[in-house]
């Protein structure tokens, strides 16, 4: 059974594989030019707000904290609408809108919250929304209750 997943796994890798990436691995450190910052965000954490590699943006997951804080709103609606805040904010420092984004991924620390969580995310888009999967986990970084990655096209790559 496992021997068919193995040439899947092997595509993958040869796809994400790009120049881009492949130039960072071989040089060492990032120079900042395919690295997306924010102003205010909460520094110490081993991860970019976002990449740009192969026309496209790849976000860290996001979750609802307060711009420059650690704190959470409480709720799942309100984390919800500080999350989606809070990508806004990566996409706009890539010069990017929610209307780059192709696909997300939700993480719920309660799969019961998936209903109000919809409701709120939904509001974010006129017309069809991204792609996206959501998944039930177990314990998510800073005790939040939902985090959110997104995939967009990258504007400046145009």
């Amino acid at each position: 059974m496992l021997r068919p997943f193995v040439p899947v796994l092997a595509i993958g890798l040869v796809v994400a594989w790009t120049p881009a990436v492949h130039a960072q691995a071989e040089g060492g450190a990032r120079t900042g030019d395919n690295v997306v910052t924010v102003a205010g965000e909460v520094e110490g954490f081993p991860f970019s707000p976002a990449i740009r590699a192969g026309g496209m943006l790849y976000l860290s997951g996001q979750v609802g904290n307060l711009p420059g804080t650690l704190e959470m709103p409480d709720g799942i609606a309100a984390q919800t609408r500080q999350t989606m805040e809070n990508i806004k904010t990566v996409l706009e420092a890539a010069g990017a809108t929610l209307y780059d984004v192709v696909k997300c991924t939700v993480f719920l620390d309660n799969m019961e919250d998936y209903w109000p969580m919809n409701e709120v995310y939904a509001s974010y888009w006129e017309g069809p929304p991204p792609a996206r999967s959501a998944f039930g986990a177990d314990g998510l970084a800073l005790g939040a209750l939902l985090e959110i990655e997104c995939l967009a096209t990258d504007p400046a790559a145009e």
